[in-house]
């Protein structure tokens, strides 16, 4: 009997369709502005402020801000499992995406943030380091290099001893807000995007943020972080 109020106030709060639109719009594990998410429940920016709210405080959510803007997902593992359990109850209808037109597919794909790598490849590239066991994630969204990753991005080209920390340290964890997930930033994300450029891997857009990588990028990229191209490529649109 004593779990019963904690069942009944979750209950309550997934039960309002609004609220489930935006909990199931953030089951895909990414972060999600609340103006997406509005547009996700169909309704207006102060009343999804208000469901947000709630949510919230309810434990279903958490929100990180980066900047100016504030970004939501799932509270946990156990919020998308009790999710997903009950969507199985019904079937479900096939959701449209609306598709980008192509500048902003290419901008979504690879694209620079503050002079370091963003986008789809900018999460990847991340995500390879930190497979590899070069970067680690620490507390107050940083990254740590290991002593591995100190002597790969050594041996690459990079000198670690002449990129000084930040405020926020040497490498800090940045939200992407096309991915919802982290690419790497800080003065470590800004001197690889530039050794990048420098041997080719590679080449900024001279009118905009768009990134294009070339052949031997792609090589390398596979070689040394695991990123396929293909296989990036088709990966699902974020929105």
């Amino acid at each position: 009997m004593g779990l019963q109020p904690n069942v009944v106030n979750s209950a309550f709060l997934i039960g309002d369709p609004a609220r489930a639109a935006m909990l199931v719009a953030l089951l895909d594990g990414r972060a999600r502005p609340a103006g997406e998410l509005a547009h996700a429940a169909g309704v207006t920016a102060q009343t999804a402020s208000s469901h947000l709210a709630k949510l919230l405080l309810g434990g279903l959510v958490t929100v990180e801000t980066e900047g100016r803007h504030r970004y939501y997902r799932l509270g946990g593992p156990h919020v998308a499992l009790a999710l997903e359990s009950l969507a199985s109850i019904a079937s479900r209808e096939p959701v449209r995406r609306k598709v980008p037109a192509p500048e902003a597919q290419r901008l979504r794909f690879a694209r620079c943030c503050y002079d370091h790598l963003a986008g789809r490849l900018g999460v990847a590239v991340a995500c390879g380091l930190q497979d590899r066991g070069f970067l680690t994630p620490a507390a107050d969204k940083r990254f740590e290099v290991t002593p591995a990753g100190a002597a790969w991005f050594e041996t690459l080209g990079l000198d670690m001893a002449r990129i000084k920390s930040s405020r926020r340290d040497l490498a800090r964890q940045c939200l992407d807000w096309t991915e919802r997930q982290h690419h790497v930033a800080g003065p470590l994300g800004v001197q690889f995007t530039a050794l990048l450029c420098t041997k080719g891997w590679i080449r900024r857009a001279p009118s905009s943020r768009i990134v294009e990588v070339t052949r031997e990028g792609w090589k390398n990229f596979k070689q040394e972080l695991g990123i396929d191209e293909w296989a990036l490529r088709a990966e699902r649109p974020s929105i």
